[in-house]
């Protein structure tokens, strides 16, 4: 009798827990969680000629303008210190909307903690998130970060190529004013890694990964005309696909297997990619430096031309940067991650053509076509090719450097892309 108790007991013990932990399932699943709405790859100055040298700061106050592509009902802000050798001491930290040029709208201004503290110390190569900011964010608008540093910081982990103006001020701490007096304006972000936001668990992220043609360079800053942007407004103008953030992780001069602008894709996928939240997408656009950089001849001020570089050497085949590629799927495939591939552009003009990196670009595109390696390819060099000369910009989609699209070209390439695909399953073809 005492052991038939006993085993009622236990029974009715595991029954309840079953139904805990499928209402608590339930309850979770309902809540949502965290997806990065907004992100830019960091990276550590970049140490080419010509390049103005990075700043230093102390006791200055940084305004940032960012623009999440989804909406959430809170935010929380990464930032990182991944190249720092020293701690980054944020001594206060603000988030607002974006009014015009330094403005912010002020009953918007939210002060950002970090473990309920104002001010935080970060250590070297190490992000930190803040708290929560209990503030609904609408998607597309632009946000407003505003750092201050007191002591003297070297801007040590930056973004060079920002799709925003950044406004930093003379001395002293303007984190709560409207607007800063007097800026001087960078085209760069300083530490800032990602804004995440609170959605629901249908939401997800669409991490664009590439180089200077994923970064926009070419389009004008502030008019968020770079394709993953108009990919991210074509989103936005469709119900059915407005859980879908795209997220912005190029860098300019970017390479697949070496180092140069910034560390390597293979290097920089964990950080900015696998490690960001919400991601189930990942569409990759990047090879044609790996292609192009042997092959640079700089000039100098006097007119002579560089005969050799550091780069003359990295010398890649169409079957190395095809054995990259097939790294970046089978890394994000273990995080349960799609991976689109696109075809590499058109570079002929270029001041780093060549009619061997030529083939080397037409045997990657055909591969990333035809293979099945992907889940689906998107054939951006279709978009924006001349039909007449298939090696070169069409000239509309051309920049001017033959290499970088114009804005009708980074159009010609958002608009190239099958929305459907990136809510569908796996093995299917983003091509229209």
């Amino acid at each position: 009798m005492r052991s038939k108790t006993i085993l009622r007991i236990i029974g009715a013990f595991c029954l309840a827990m079953l139904l805990y932990v499928e209402v608590w399932a339930e309850d979770s699943s309902n809540s949502g969680h965290w997806v990065t709405a907004w992100s830019t790859a960091v990276h550590a100055p970049l140490p080419f000629p010509g390049l103005p040298p990075s700043p230093v700061f102390e006791n200055q106050t940084i305004r940032m303008v960012v623009r999440p592509t989804i909406g959430g009902e809170r935010l929380r802000i990464r930032f990182s210190n991944a190249f720092g050798t020293t701690s980054l001491k944020i001594a206060s930290a603000h988030v607002a909307l974006s009014s015009k040029a330094s403005a912010i709208v002020p009953e918007s201004d939210h002060t950002v903690t970090f473990g309920g503290k104002a001010s935080v110390t970060v250590p070297p190569g190490a992000p930190i998130l803040s708290d929560p900011v209990e503030w609904k964010v609408l998607p597309l608008s632009e946000l407003a970060v505003t750092l201050y540093l007191q002591e003297k910081t070297e801007s040590s982990s930056v973004h060079f190529w920002a799709q925003h103006e950044t406004y930093i001020s003379e001395s002293g701490d303007f984190t709560t004013r409207q607007d800063i007096p007097n800026p001087t304006t960078k085209s760069s972000w300083y530490w800032l890694a990602d804004v995440e936001v609170w959605a629901p668990i249908q939401t997800s992220a669409a991490v664009t990964f590439g180089d200077s043609i994923t970064d926009g360079v070419g389009a004008k800053q502030g008019e968020y005309l770079d394709w993953p942007d108009l990919l991210a407004n074509r989103l936005a103008a469709g119900p059915t696909l407005a859980t879908l953030a795209i997220v912005n992780e190029g860098i300019g001069g970017n390479r697949i297997l070496h180092d140069g602008a910034g560390v390597s894709a293979l290097t920089r996928l964990d950080r900015d990619v696998l490690a960001q939240p919400g991601v189930s997408t990942l569409i990759v656009l990047e090879g044609i430096n790996d292609i192009g950089w042997p092959q640079m001849k700089p000039r100098l001020p006097n007119g002579t031309i560089v005969k050799e570089t550091p780069f003359t050497h990295e010398v890649v085949s169409a079957e190395d940067l095809i054995m990259g590629l097939q790294q970046i799927i089978e890394r994000a495939h273990q995080h349960g991650i799609r991976v689109f591939g696109a075809t590499l552009t058109p570079f002929e003009g270029a001041d780093y053509y060549s009619s061997e990196g030529e083939s080397a670009r037409e045997t990657v595109n055909h591969w990333i076509l035809s293979s099945g390696a992907f889940d689906g390819s998107i054939d951006f060099d279709a978009a924006v090719r001349d039909p007449q000369s298939p090696n070169k910009l069409r000239a509309a989609c051309d920049s001017g450097d033959h290499l970088h699209p114009s804005a009708a070209g980074y159009k010609a390439m958002a608009d190239a892309i099958n929305l459907s695909v990136l809510k569908s399953t796996r093995n299917v073809d983003a091509k229209k």
